[in-house]
């Protein structure tokens, strides 16, 4: 009898270290740890190479690749704009769903039309168009990580550099912009937004010698590490350099194997942050009809928000002190409140940017899109068509109107909009879904359920997202 009680023990004890070894596989950050390690250094445009930035790239891989980090690491040197995108494209089809994905590169990157794009060492960059056309831009490679199944997605850019390309059609460096990331992101920058670093002197390795120091640091969360790294850094360069870091994780990660938990106490929920309005037709020959088809939806209850802690609007909050005027970083607040579900802290950002900017297509297209959340329909429509008309065929545009009309319960109107945005970019998941959901109210249910499913297989939280802004 003792021998059937102690393996009947031994099955139980062997089942529940089964069961937990699974429970931790499947939280969120505990899958496959990747790694794009890029250290770009020889620009033919630049005087001289640039000096640390593959031998830290190297370090830092180094580092991910120890035992208890154990990234799998690929590492890209001086790659071109064809090698780069091919290493993102290796690195995007290895994340799986829980993955925990990280990027880091080193080297040159310009902000343009408020983004980031990282620089290949053979770009040609004489406009801003050039910069769109050979850059790879960081909001993209954040959304296609997160698109891929990543749980936490890591950024760390080492690119808040002077470079030759920003002096052809600017008079000074504008440095990084903010990014706007997906919920579960951590991102890091070897200096604040719109500010540059030297390359010279003992600033230029600074930033990564400290940041493998912290990760090395056991028990504690990525967004530890990282204020470790600002903080040691300012010190260490008695304030010339002060890194900035924005969080949208939703989970503990530690670069060391700490346990993954919930990072907010069930008291207190962090929400997860809404939409980005972006930059989103042509004009349509028949006049604009009165927004009158059907009560306009409600708009979602706004949530509780903890915005004091979020590093970039305190960063952006500052500047604006400062200068009440600085209108990039009003669009960037603006941004941000959105990215939180403040809409209406938003619009009054983007009603501040228009008035000192009015002819901006893409503040008008934003404002649109979040007087249509709040249900100010006529004001949005306006909006909308002012930015159209400022630019014909603004795809962002020719979306937020099709929004706008949906919510205004003008199906067939929406439609219109959606199917013009859609022969743009026929892979706009936005547009997909709004069509969609037009084509079901109007009684298409094949064709509505078929742009549905479309727009899931490239969003699957996209109904969500809808269901957030009040359209269900």
């Amino acid at each position: 009898m003792r021998f059937v009680f102690v393996l009947v023990l031994t099955f139980i004890v062997a089942s529940f270290d089964r069961n937990a070894s699974a429970q931790q596989s499947n939280a969120p950050g505990s899958g496959a740890r990747l790694a794009l390690v890029i250290g770009n250094s020889t620009y033919p445009d630049n005087d001289a190479p640039l000096k640390d930035s593959i031998s830290d790239a190297r370090r830092l891989a180094e580092e991910l690749r120890r035992d208890g980090i154990g990234f799998d690491v690929e590492v890209g040197e001086n790659l071109t704009k064809d090698a780069m995108h091919r290493a993102f494209e290796r690195f995007y089809g290895k994340i799986k769903p829980g993955s925990v994905a990280l990027v880091f590169f080193s080297g040159f990157a310009i902000q343009s039309n408020r983004q980031s794009y990282l620089i290949p060492v053979d770009g040609q960059i004489w406009t801003e168009a050039d910069v769109r056309r050979d850059g790879t831009p960081v909001d993209t490679i954040l959304n296609k990580m997160n698109s891929s199944g990543a749980s936490v997605k890591i950024a760390v850019l080492d690119a808040s550099r002077r470079n030759p390309f920003e002096r052809r059609f600017r008079a000074v460096s504008a440095g990084l912009a903010p990014v706007i990331a997906p919920t579960g992101t951590l991102v890091m920058y070897s200096a604040a937004p719109s500010t540059v670093v030297s390359d010279s002197g003992t600033e230029g390795r600074l930033f990564v010698g400290e940041l493998i120091k912290e990760i090395r640091v056991a028990d504690s969360t990525g967004e530890e590490a990282f204020n470790r790294t600002r903080m040691g850094v300012s010190r260490a360069s008695q304030g010339r350099q002060v890194p900035w870091f924005s969080s949208s994780l939703v989970t503990d990660f530690s670069f060391g194997g700490r346990t993954t938990k919930t990072a907010v106490s069930p008291a207190e929920p962090r929400p997860a942050p809404g939409p980005t309005p972006s930059p989103r037709v042509e004009p349509e020959a028949a006049p604009e009809p009165k927004v009158a088809a059907r009560p306009p939806e409600p708009a979602p209850e706004p949530a509780p928000k903890r915005l004091s802690d979020d590093q970039a609007i305190q960063d952006l909050n500052k500047r604006l002190q400062a200068n009440p005027n600085d209108i990039t970083a009003l669009y960037r607040r603006g941004q941000l409140h959105a990215k939180n579900e403040d809409y209406t802290s938003a619009v009054k950002d983007f009603d501040e940017f228009i008035r000192l900017n009015p002819k901006d297509p893409e503040a008008l297209n934003n404002r649109c899109w979040l007087r249509a959340v709040l249900g100010e329909i006529q004001a949005a429509l306006k909006d909308c068509n002012d930015a159209l008309q400022l630019r014909p065929r603004f795809v962002e545009a020719l979306d937020s109107r099709g929004f706008v009309k949906l919510k205004a319960g003008l199906s067939q109107n929406a439609i219109s909009d959606y199917d013009a945005a859609l022969q743009i970019n026929s892979n706009k998941a936005s547009a997909l879904y709004g069509r969609g959901i037009a084509k079901l109210r109007s009684g298409n249910a094949s064709g509505g359920n078929s742009d549905v499913a479309a727009a899931k297989a490239i969003n699957p939280r996209i109904a969500e997202e809808f269901a957030g802004y009040g359209v269900r």
